[in-house]
């Protein structure tokens, strides 16, 4: 009888240590947290034109996990997912900007954020958009019109500018010499190679940076010379990762985005050029400050309105053979370079 008790009691020992092991393990053992697919929304989206949109999101949670892609994918048909048009913008959570790329004229398109982590792909809200070109104009003091396009929150105009006379009327002063050029330190314009029939109606004028800052105006009343700063926001709208200030080649394809998409007017290859920003950007060359022309067909420079020193001023340029966009600040004031304009 006693082994009995004693084999009970031993069995007992053994069997109330055991559940206040386990007791103790579920009470003291932290708590994993659980994984699950991330949380994101889709940006509204802005910037539409005839080939190109922005939108973005929002990865609001990783889902306790990295988030190792991101961006928002579009199609024409409803729920698009990341097996159709996609965009790749980083990874982690926080807020992105997408561009939405390759679209066709007049028609809709649906898109929404993605955001993947190891659980899988999340997808924000869906929105939609019909892609196509707002078309309007401004007429200069001449009878010239030109279309316009908005990029981003700017509104440019899709040719360069021809005109002749100033806002009140005044003539602005066409100089076809060379040598008078390059002694000038007054307003003055011209075509290339002084050719008018040719070369305006397809490139327009090149005017000196005396012309385009001439206290008489050159531009239609509403518009402006933009300056390096207004050129800069259009950069960056184009690519977030430009600097806010820079000075020579920028961004991966900018300039491909601004180039007219061929080579009927450009030297081939026309490196990049796909025109998805609307910029429509001709290579119309350049008059030295010697009087000299040049590099019709091969790049296209616009004079910004911002004055660097007494004898210089920026201007951008892009080339046949490269996508990038060039910031200069070399511009000599004599010299004739071609001119776009912004909207107030």
């Amino acid at each position: 009888m006693r082994n009995k008790i004693f084999y009970f009691s031993v069995l007992f020992t053994i069997f109330s240590v055991i559940i206040l092991t386990n007791c103790k393990k579920k009470t003291d053992d932290p708590v994993t947290p659980s994984t699950t697919a991330p949380t994101v929304t889709t940006t509204a989206i802005s910037g539409i034109n005839a080939t190109f949109a922005t939108s973005g999101g929002n990865v609001t949670s990783d889902g306790n996990a990295t988030v190792t892609a991101r961006g928002v994918c579009w199609s024409t048909l409803q729920n698009p997912t990341i097996a159709d048009s996609k965009s790749s913008n980083g990874t982690g959570t926080g807020t992105f900007t997408s561009s939405i790329t390759g679209l066709t004229n007049n028609t809709l398109y649906y898109v929404r954020a993605y955001a993947t982590n190891s659980v899988g792909t999340s997808y924000g809200n869906q929105l939609s958009f019909t892609a196509q070109t707002s078309v309007s104009t401004v007429t200069d003091i001449d009878g010239n019109v030109y279309n316009t396009v908005t990029i981003g929150t700017q509104v440019w105009t899709k040719e360069n500018l021809k005109v002749l006379h100033y806002r009140n009327g005044d003539p602005i002063t066409n100089v076809t010499d060379n040598a008078a050029w390059g002694t000038l330190s007054t307003e003055a314009y011209c075509w290339y190679n002084n050719d008018n029939v040719t070369n305006g109606p397809i490139y327009g004028a090149l005017y000196n940076y005396y012309a385009i800052t001439d206290y008489r105006n050159i531009c239609p009343t509403g518009w402006h010379v933009p300056t390096a700063s207004e050129w800069n926001i259009l950069e960056k709208y184009l690519d977030s990762t430009v600097d806010t200030l820079f000075v020579g080649s920028t961004g991966t394809d900018i300039g491909g985005k601004l180039k007219e998409a061929d080579t009927i007017h450009w030297t081939s290859p026309n490196v990049g050029a796909t025109n998805s920003s609307g910029f429509t950007g001709l290579p119309g060359g350049y008059r030295y400050s010697s009087g000299i022309f040049g590099t019709i067909n091969d790049r296209g420079l616009w004079w910004t309105s911002s004055q660097v020193n007494l004898y210089n001023a920026s201007y951008r340029y892009v080339s046949y053979d490269f996508q990038t966009i060039m910031a200069a600040t070399s511009g000599n004031l004599k010299a004739g370079y071609s001119v776009r304009l912004i909207k107030d």
